[in-house]
């Protein structure tokens, strides 16, 4: 009796670790990336970074979070299928038509969708889209708020991502000006730059405390000039 009792047991832990991890599956839905938006998306590499590459793919060293200020998955998912960027985002229109994107979406019941490869160029952090993975999160003003469902989807991918790739850096969007100098950065216009808050200090301390693992180096603490 203590042997089928074990082995009930240790099934139904087995079990709950199958759904754990069955909560977490990427879900491939992907945007539009078609020729035109190769096209741009090297238009934009060689125009921003000085880069010149047959294919817009990138060396993955850094994941970025971000939150979307947009309340529902299929508006999100919306926002960012267009190729061009849309007549709405003057503030970064001068830099390119190419829209922005992110490689990841998540949900914010924790639901993880996976937008672009991994290893092609996504528009979505000045200067450092040649090195950095996106991972924007639905939401992220009061009326809706990111979620703790949303913060344990985004431990789960940097830990999938970190084991994957080699990355040195995790940050939110708000710290992308402090790579102004840094090695990593590229971008040619000094006057090109957008203030960020996301996905918030709160969300990514989270994530880093759960992270510590992966020893990711620190975000540079100097900034060169205040834009």
């Amino acid at each position: 009796m203590k042997r089928i009792i074990l082995i009930a047991m240790l099934a139904f832990l087995a079990s709950c670790g199958t759904n754990k991890e069955a909560a977490y599956l990427i879900v491939d839905r992907p945007i539009n990336f078609d020729a035109e938006r190769r096209e741009l998306s090297l238009d934009y590499m060689r125009e921003r970074y000085n880069l010149h590459s047959k294919d817009p793919k990138i060396n993955p060293k850094m994941i970025v979070l971000h939150w979307t200020a947009i309340p529902t998955l299929e508006a999100s998912f919306n926002a960012f299928d267009p190729v061009k960027l849309p007549g709405a985002r003057a503030d970064i229109k001068k830099a390119g038509d190419l829209n922005v994107s992110a490689h990841f979406l998540v949900h914010r019941n924790g639901e993880i969708y996976r937008l672009m490869p991994e290893r092609l160029m996504a528009r979505h952090v000045i200067g450092l889209n040649h090195v950095a993975i996106g991972v924007e999160n639905v939401g992220g003003t009061e009326d809706p708020p990111l979620t703790k469902a949303q913060i344990d989807a985004n431990i789960w991918l940097v830990e999938y991502l970190a084991s994957k790739y080699d990355i040195d850096y995790l940050i939110g969007h708000y710290e992308y000006t402090n790579f102004e100098n840094h090695p990593l950065w590229k971008e040619k216009d000094q006057a090109y730059r957008t203030q960020k808050t996301d996905p918030g200090e709160d969300f990514m301390t989270a994530v880093r405390n759960a992270t510590k693992k992966f020893n990711f180096k620190p975000v540079p603490r100097f900034k060169t000039s205040e834009k």
